[in-house]
């Protein structure tokens, strides 16, 4: 039973008409493609403002929608051979994994000064305005949840995933609180890449600290109801609420940026967009709101 069957009984013996018969963990998958497609998009309009793309920053602006498609493949072929889908899957998902590590660390060495004094060499003011150092770990993220989707638990909420030729690991958290702890992390990440976007106009406009307040509570509340055993009706609607509140913030920072993007008469500027506040950036808390909502799904592998 889901923590959404909590507070809806019904969802005990239907699933929501929207979903059909998709369990959770592909409805993961599927997010985690289209997490893919966008990562690589986004990657590429950053990389366009320093007006060339060097050998390497194509590495994930071409991984994320080739990886997104072959998660997309390796659900097709889940339908016939589960078996060989997760093979496919595990390696596009570690890959994933290691882009977004590397990516960290070079955006990390490109806000160092190498050649400054000790304790010099690197400071909040460098990371604010170097390329931003916690966005490549989205990929990292993805890969991480992916994983965790790609493997079936049974018995469902058990914590004991079922590997190949029928090894088992049993992890100290079941699925349900896993990803919580993940979305958790995701909403913190988000935060952190807002705060440091929103640093460099001195937090001036009163609207960058919606999305700080609304990122501080949510990634408490994720975190919270995964660290409860036997959360209460109570603690799931506050779960929900907030995942609807993210969604909402998510919706009015995309409108917002792109309305700053505009120019005076409301005119489109492609270099305005690149340049000027990342439209598809605040998106990211509409997404994990999104994944909190999925991970509140029934755990059941057959929704049939």
């Amino acid at each position: 039973m889901g923590y959404l069957a909590i507070i809806f009984p019904r969802l005990r013996e239907r699933p929501l008409p929207l979903i059909g018969r998709l369990s959770r963990d592909q409805l993961m998958l599927l997010m985690a493609a289209v997490n893919l497609f966008f990562l690589g998009l986004d990657t590429y309009l950053a990389h366009l403002i320093s007006g060339t793309i060097r050998p390497r920053e194509w590495i994930p602006i071409l991984f994320g929608p080739i990886a997104g498609i072959l998660l997309l493949i390796a659900g097709l072929i889940a339908l016939r051979r589960r078996q060989t889908a997760n093979w496919l899957a595990t390696v596009v998902l570690l890959s994933s994994a290691v882009v977004g590590i590397l990516g960290a660390y070079f955006h990390v060495v490109r806000g160092t000064l190498p050649t400054a004094p000790p304790g010099q060499r690197i400071s909040v003011a460098l990371l604010v305005w170097a390329p931003p150092v916690i966005a490549p770990l989205t990929f990292a993220l993805v890969g991480l949840w992916g994983l965790s989707a790609a493997w079936i638990e049974s018995p469902a909420d058990s914590g004991i995933l079922t590997l190949w030729r029928g090894q088992r690991l049993r992890l100290p958290y079941s699925k349900t609180r896993a990803y919580l702890f993940m979305v958790s992390l995701g909403i913190l990440a988000t935060l952190l890449s807002s705060v440091l976007d929103h640093a460099r106009s001195n937090f001036e406009n009163w609207w960058v600290w919606i999305p700080f307040l609304a990122g501080v509570f949510a990634t408490v509340v994720t975190a919270g109801l995964g660290a409860v055993d036997q959360p209460t009706k109570a603690d799931v609607w506050i779960t929900v609420t907030t995942m609807l509140l993210l969604i909402a913030v998510g919706l009015v920072g995309a409108v917002l940026h792109v309305l700053f993007d505009l120019t005076g008469q409301g005119a489109v500027v492609t270099e305005r967009f690149l340049r000027g506040a990342p439209f598809l950036a605040p998106l990211l808390f509409a997404n994990m709101g999104a994944l909190g909502l999925i991970a509140l799904l029934s755990p059941e592998e057959d929704r049939g």
